[in-house]
């Protein structure tokens, strides 16, 4: 089973809300989620993101595939998602 880490959009339209889950790849991107471990909010100024690193990095060294832009928003709070490197 190929897990993934990305996100899946919540709130109105034109008011995104994002939750960073865990998922399988196979899983549509609002359904079924294995785990959620934070969430990010692109409405705030700056924009907030809030995670839970602990589960990150033990998700992420299980090996889940984190999308691009989750790896944008990892590396804002200080999680290298690189060749399995974990700070």
């Amino acid at each position: 089973m190929a897990v993934k880490i990305r996100l899946a959009r919540f709130g109105s339209k034109k008011k995104p809300f994002y939750r960073i889950i865990v998922s399988d790849a196979r899983a549509p991107r609002d359904g079924r989620f294995i785990e959620r471990v934070g969430t990010y909010d692109p409405q705030k100024d700056p924009p907030s993101i809030h995670v839970n690193k602990e589960r990150i990095v033990d998700w992420l060294l299980k090996g889940a595939q984190p999308t691009p832009t989750v790896v944008r928003l990892l590396k804002r709070v200080g999680i290298n998602t690189v060749a399995k490197k974990v700070v």
